[in-house]
């Protein structure tokens, strides 16, 4: 009797040639490096260097994380990852009532180019690809490191990196966006001007089907969701005037990894298959780059239980080797504890060997796309593939992704996904180890990393002390030209940097385009 995979599609107990009738190898495959890139975005892929190890980290005050990174630096990370905390992801300073309980949990606290400066310090920005989990106000951050570089003295041209800065999947699964729509993408567009002109080698976007995944999408309306609003972001940059090899070949993405290895590794196949024959069919892009989709992988946090926490080591481990079998280009492996808390610098570590052994213990470097013409893999990835192209024409029929949107069509797909796998979960038919199945009478004491609340009260004097020694008037001024800057249609990003270096606070640029934009309200259809 045949399963069912995460995307409710059928898996065969057996797959044989039949499953492949009419299958052209030319069409489906190609050669890895090239059209339709399902076997990969480069002709050698691992067996030339292995992924970028990337670890997500960031937590406490720039003191802290700066701390941490120079320990991955250490252990053998080629790539840092910034998570920063709500306040600033929203746009608001730890001193701001709002940002009450909150300042340093989830992330770093960053109120100021001051900040940046801290948790960069000692660390060669050229030598270094930083990516930065930041949306709504991705564009401060990004500018606030390029200061920072600048101070180091490393030319802008030389940074490499990426900022997420994508903010449709924020009004579809997470919450943490600020501006209406219409000046979000306005502000999207103006990064990637920006970025081609001053920053050429970083990637302007990382469009996210994480976060949607974690949300309860399965593999199939994650993908499909996150290329759809890859098309929304080429739409209106195509639309701003930018040709589409101009900005193309920076846009990247950022899926999650499973422990359904089979369908992950199919998955992956299927976006680079899909966004190939989109950006070649519909934008008529012209460099091989710009159908290229790049992408970073982070394990499925939401997978992991603070039940036996430790079994989480074996679903990182399977969920990584998902990603690298499917052909990631970077991976951030999460740590056993993170149900529970914050990592340890021990679980941390451990994350980051769990790549180690997988890029330098197993052969999975040695070929490039292994499971190539493998019958089961090849007919998930058309049935995944199939799917998602499906869900993709629901989003165009509706009008595209922001139409999609407000008509709560891809949260309301999503939630009853989510639904689904918690009646599973809760009536036993999906088994979670630890939880409902293989439990254990009384669970072993954990002694978690917890974040000092004393943060806050100290961010909170730094930025007193900043406003006092600052020049007040150089501010406003600055500020000022970003409003005129927003009111009409010259690049935020120029005026944006100036206010920075003016030292204005992350608060203070984001309510100056509140004052002009306005703040997003979701509709009752939500």
């Amino acid at each position: 009797m045949a399963r069912e995979s995460e995307s409710g599609l059928p898996v065969e107990p057996v797959y044989g040639p039949g499953d492949l009738t009419g299958w052209d190898p030319a069409e489906k495959l190609g050669e890895p490096g090239g059209y339709p890139f399902t076997r990969g975005v480069y002709p050698s892929m691992y067996t030339g260097r292995p992924w970028t190890m990337r670890q997500y980290a960031g937590f406490g005050t720039a003191v802290e994380s700066n701390a941490r990174y120079r320990q991955l630096i250490a252990h053998g990370t080629t790539g840092l990852s910034v998570a920063f905390d709500l306040p600033t992801q929203m746009g608001y300073d730890s001193d701001a009532p709002i940002a009450h309980g909150e300042v340093g949990k989830v992330g770093v606290a960053i109120d100021s180019v001051e900040d940046m400066r801290v948790l960069f310090d000692g660390i060669p920005l050229d030598e270094v690809s930083t990516s930065m989990t930041i949306n709504a106000p991705a564009a401060l951050l990004l500018l606030m490191y390029q200061l920072v570089a600048e101070e180091q003295g490393v030319p802008a041209a030389s940074l490499t990196g990426t900022v997420q800065n994508d903010v449709l999947k924020e009004y579809i699964a997470r919450g943490t966006y600020i501006f209406p729509p219409k000046p979000s993408l306005r502000l999207i567009a103006d990064v990637f001007r920006y970025c081609r002109a001053e920053i050429p080698k970083w990637n302007t976007i990382s469009i996210s089907g994480y976060h949607m995944a974690e949300a309860g999408a399965s593999p199939a309306q994650e993908i499909a969701f996150t290329l759809a609003d890859g098309v929304a972001y080429v739409r209106t940059a195509v639309a701003a005037g930018m040709d589409v090899d101009d900005f193309a070949p920076r846009l990247s993405f950022f899926f999650v990894a499973r422990t359904t290895l089979l369908e992950e590794v199919a998955k992956f196949r299927a976006a680079r298959r899909i966004w190939a024959r989109v950006m070649r069919e519909e934008f008529g892009a012209r460099d091989p780059r710009s159908l290229m989709l790049r992408f970073h992988t982070q394990t499925a946090g939401v997978q992991l239980t603070a039940q036996q926490p430790e079994v989480n080591l074996v679903r990182v481990a399977v969920q990584g080797l998902a990603a690298v079998l499917g052909g990631t280009q970077s991976l951030h492996t999460n740590s056993f504890d993170e149900a529970l808390a914050l990592p340890t610098d021990r679980s941390a570590r451990l994350a980051l060997r769990t790549q180690q052994v997988l890029a330098h213990e197993t052969d999975v470097t040695a070929t490039v796309d292994p499971f190539a013409g493998s019958y089961a893999v090849e007919r998930m990835t058309d049935d995944v593939e199939a799917a998602a192209v499906g869900l993709m024409r629901r989003i165009e029929d509706l009008g595209g992704a922001v139409a999609a949107i407000e008509h709560g069509f891809q949260k309301g797909e999503i939630e009853r996904n989510a639904y689904r796998i918690a009646q599973e979960t809760d009536s036993g038919e999906r088994v979670v180890v630890g939880v409902n199945r293989f439990r254990l009478d009384a669970e072993e004491p954990y002694e978690p990393l917890r974040v000092d609340p004393a943060i806050e009260a100290r961010q909170a004097e730094r930025l007193a002390r900043l406003r006092a020694e600052r020049d007040t008037a150089a501010v406003d001024a600055a500020l000022d030209a970003l409003r005129t800057a927003a009111r009409g249609e010259d690049n935020v990003l120029y005026p944006m940097k100036d206010a920075l270096r003016a030292r204005a606070t992350v608060g203070e640029v984001c309510d100056a385009l509140r004052e002009v934009w306005g703040t997003y309200v979701p509709s009752d259809a939500f």
